[in-house]
């Protein structure tokens, strides 16, 4: 049994990227830059206006309130490209290039414009260099931008399209074949019989393996029957980088996903994690170069083991520079019982307080298979192993779940 550490680590090493692609921008979102991307212009490309008002020369309104002449108009997409001299103004947009010789914009709350439209009263002084972003003061051209590795999302499509990048270098999605284990499955729209449930798994790792970037393939359920699920795996693996299979992975002699993948001749790189919920988790790789994760049946441990291990290889085969989730810190709201052989993973809400510190609210569940309370998770509550407790207000180490 390994640590979950060590399994992340293990599916990292073992994952490789797939081939990147050109894709037109507007199909960009929540793909994964495989370029960098450099700016190749100044930004803003002008001395540009933040306000509304009246583009002067700082020294003009000293003494103010003060009148100056009118000589110009500068707007958005139409400047005024001539030079202001002493006692002159221009009136101005926001967003609007500021002509040379203007070093100041006041806003035109503090402003009278007389009655001809010739002569413009500044009320107050305004400060050298107010209201004005110079040119390259947000990016100079030439330097990177967006970094390759980086999901691409709705603010970064603005960069994109600001930088001319009509199409963009991302990397390919990868093919995820989602197959749940389980002679009493039946699928969503049948009534189920006796000793028979629905098929849940099939759904969420569909869903959390598209919140991943992955064009997921979902496969008919499987019985417990080594051979059935041996060819239901082969037939798979020739169009799918990864297989997630959820249920037949324990010890029982129902339990034969391991079986059909070394029939396979899978190559298992570990079958066992101390992690609770989730301990029997499969990672193995065919023959082809298809990616195998065997997850628990439960529907907990099939949220958390595809979170942690599933998800991070399909981030990484698609260039992401950092894939596993993130730990960050919070404070637990009530305490929560851990175990000594396993690290735990226990549901909760994070939010934050009036003082801006993450707090983790412990969910109550009934165990791993207690899908409907882990519907309202956030987060996941790390316990280290060999620690029986955490009490209330310790800090504690969290994964936001996407």
């Amino acid at each position: 049994m390994i640590s979950v550490a060590e399994a992340v680590q293990i599916v990292r090493q073992q994952t490789r990227p797939l081939a990147a692609e050109r894709v037109k921008l507007h199909d960009a979102l929540s793909r994964v830059l495989a370029q960098d991307v450099i700016a190749d212009s100044d930004l803003p490309p002008f001395d540009r206006s933040q306000m509304d008002g009246y583009a002067v020369r700082a020294d003009d309104t000293t003494d103010a309130p003060v009148r100056l002449r009118i000589v110009g108009e500068s707007a958005a997409g139409k400047g005024w490209h001539h030079e202001l001299n002493q006692g002159e103004a221009i009136r101005i947009m926001t967003g609007a290039p500021v002509p040379i010789g203007a070093d100041s914009v006041q806003q035109v709350e503090l402003t009278h414009e007389l009655k001809d439209g010739t002569v413009v009263e500044l009320l107050e002084p305004v400060e050298l260099g107010k209201s004005i972003v110079k040119r390259g003061a947000e990016i100079k051209a030439g330097e990177i931008v967006l970094q390759s590795g980086v999901t691409i999302n709705g603010a970064m499509m603005a960069v994109l399209a600001a930088f001319g990048y009509a199409e963009v270098t991302v990397g390919q999605q990868p093919r995820a074949g989602v197959l749940a284990t389980g002679s009493e499955l039946v699928s969503v729209d049948e009534q189920p019989g006796q000793d028979q449930i629905r098929d849940s798994n099939n759904y969420s790792i569909a869903s959390y393996a598209q919140l991943a970037g992955a064009v997921v393939q979902r496969l008919a359920l499987a019985r417990d029957e080594t051979s059935l699920l041996k060819n239901q795996i082969a037939e798979a693996a020739q169009s799918c980088d990864v297989i997630v299979t959820s249920g037949g992975v324990s010890m029982g002699i129902y339990d034969v996903t391991k079986a059909a993948l070394k029939e396979l001749d899978a190559e298992i790189f570990f079958e066992r994690v101390a992690l609770r919920p989730g301990k029997p988790t499969v990672f193995a790789r065919l023959p082809n170069g298809t990616l195998v994760f065997g997850l628990p049946g439960n529907p907990v441990s099939v949220a958390v083991t595809f979170n942690l291990f599933a998800r991070t290889a399909l981030l990484a085969m698609q260039g992401v520079t950092d894939p596993a989730l993130k730990h960050e810190t919070a404070v637990l709201a009530r305490s929560v019982k851990g175990t000594v052989e396993r690290e735990s993973y226990l549901p909760a809400q994070l939010t934050t307080n009036d003082d801006g510190e993450l707090i983790a609210f412990p969910l109550k569940w009934g165990g791993s298979s207690d899908f409907v309370a882990f519907a309202h998770t956030t987060a996941l509550v790390i316990v280290p192993t060999g620690t029986k407790s955490l009490e209330a207000n310790s800090l504690v180490k969290v994964l936001r779940l996407p």
